[in-house]
């Protein structure tokens, strides 16, 4: 194992992205000093007891000679959070976040900060909340997206980058609207209609949900604040692929009505090909 890439890595919000966070750079040697700061005391003890990091608090100027931070908070504390590192940090700290918006976030950050931010997104999760879920193994695998914008510096992009690669991911770069385009699609979309489709569910139902359901509708056990405040984020995105599938289910209930069942097959192996594809992602 090489040199440390970090020599104080902040994290602010030690939830389960932040609580991976921490166990993955343990695990893996990436810092020589991690502090978590949040808001509930007996909560950060457990991860100071558990390895995930090493200092607990809630003072922000326990921040101040971070040479790195990662904001874990839910999307429309993110760019509060920022700028709070912003006014404690000292000039050139180089912070990144784990929001699943990006365009008000990178919007609400000024490029004249002292900071340097760097927009990110790790795609893993969990429907689990909460650091006792926290798993060093969350990232390996799985993709991050990287928003730089006019302001980021080449250098800055490459630390961010390293980072994510460090805990096992494959980082992926395009603009904070080209991801929220596209995220609206492949992870707000999915969990609105698990939640929509859990709502039907009858009393009398339960029983009989087998795997179908279960697998489909597993998301919709997320954080229902947390997921309030992404479609806030992405609202215009979200409008967008909604109407593409009340368009496409529409489309799948005439043929259904009209028993054009060749149609449908036709619409139901497109859909396989779709998913069977993922396989090989």
């Amino acid at each position: 194992m090489g040199s440390p890439l970090i020599q104080h890595l902040g994290i602010v919000g030690v939830g389960l992205i932040g609580g991976s966070i921490g166990a993955a750079v343990r695990a893996r040697g990436l810092a020589v000093k991690v502090t978590g700061l949040g808001r509930n005391a007996a909560k950060l003890q457990g991860a100071i007891e558990s390895g995930i990091i090493d200092v607990a608090t809630d003072d922000w100027s326990r921040l101040a000679d971070c040479d790195f931070a990662v904001v874990a908070t839910p999307v429309d504390r993110i760019v509060e959070d920022v700028l709070a590192l912003n006014r404690h940090c000292h000039a050139g700290t180089i912070v990144t976040d784990a929001g699943s918006v990006k365009g008000s976030i990178c919007s609400g950050i000024s490029g004249d900060t002292a900071i340097r931010f760097v927009g990110s997104h790790p795609l893993a999760g969990s429907e689990k909340a909460g650091i006792a879920h926290s798993d060093a193994e969350l990232f390996q695998g799985r993709v991050c997206v990287v928003t730089p914008d006019s302001h980021t510096d080449a250098g800055d992009l490459a630390k961010v980058k390293s980072f994510w690669e460090g805990l096992g991911m494959r980082v992926l770069s395009m603009t904070p609207d080209e991801h929220d385009r596209r995220l609206a699609r492949t992870s707000h979309l999915p969990h609105l209609t698990a939640a929509a489709l859990s709502c039907l569910l009858e009393s009398a139902d339960r029983s009989l949900t087998s795997t179908g359901f279960r697998d489909t509708t597993r998301i919709a056990s997320g954080d229902p604040a947390l997921w309030r405040a992404i479609f806030e984020a992405n609202s215009a995105a979200m409008l967008t692929e909604t109407d593409r599938l009340i368009t496409l289910l529409a489309q799948w209930k005439e043929w259904i009505a009209q028993q054009d069942w060749q149609r449908l097959t036709a619409g139901l192996q497109a859909a396989k090909d779709a998913r069977d594809a993922l396989r090989d992602g």
